[in-house]
């Protein structure tokens, strides 16, 4: 009996060959990342760097309904176009779009956090967030936080703190 490397030329002999386990995960994993590709807004999609053919699949499959046996059917067409093409800048563009929301998470846990001080210490914490951006309005600051202190104690509905929230959020994302 023959062994597969022994027919194989000279120079292909090196070349490793992958389990049929293997490429079905390889395939898994291109579909997934076409499901992302499909899951993405209009504009984040736009930013990905794709060729007509594999842009019109992903339009394609938008369009059917997910429930459908079409769907799981064009994912798979999506997979098997990835996988002749280097799929490093699609990659790299997906990381790219999910790194700037969870960028985007953090700026807005840090504002809720300062909005909190502000609410909870007052004048120290106006003073602290003053320090850090001094584009902010003092008076502004110390009317919000102590009107959302008496809502507070009165257990009326945090009108004041979202208010800051608002104001903290416009003044400090960009």
């Amino acid at each position: 009996m023959t062994d597969i490397t022994d027919q194989l030329p000279e120079d292909d002999q090196d070349v490793e060959l992958k389990s049929k386990t293997q490429l079905k995960n390889e395939m898994h994993e291109l579909q997934q990342l076409g499901q992302k590709l499909v899951d993405l807004g209009q504009a984040a999609l736009a930013k990905v760097p794709m060729d007509t053919e594999l842009a019109e699949a992903v339009k394609l499959a938008r369009r059917i309904n997910r429930k459908k046996d079409g769907f799981r059917r064009q994912l798979q067409f999506i997979g098997k176009l990835m996988r002749n093409r280097d799929t490093t800048p699609i990659r790299q563009a997906l990381d790219l779009i999910e790194n700037r929301h969870q960028q985007a998470t953090v700026k807005l846990h840090r504002l809720e956090r300062m909005r909190d001080d502000i609410v909870a210490k007052g004048d120290s914490a106006i003073e602290a967030a003053l320090q850090e951006n001094p584009q902010l309005e003092r008076q502004k600051l110390r009317q919000l936080a102590l009107q959302a202190q008496r809502e507070a104690s009165h257990n009326k509905p945090p009108k004041a703190s979202r208010e800051i929230f608002q104001y903290l959020k416009e003044m400090l994302v960009d």
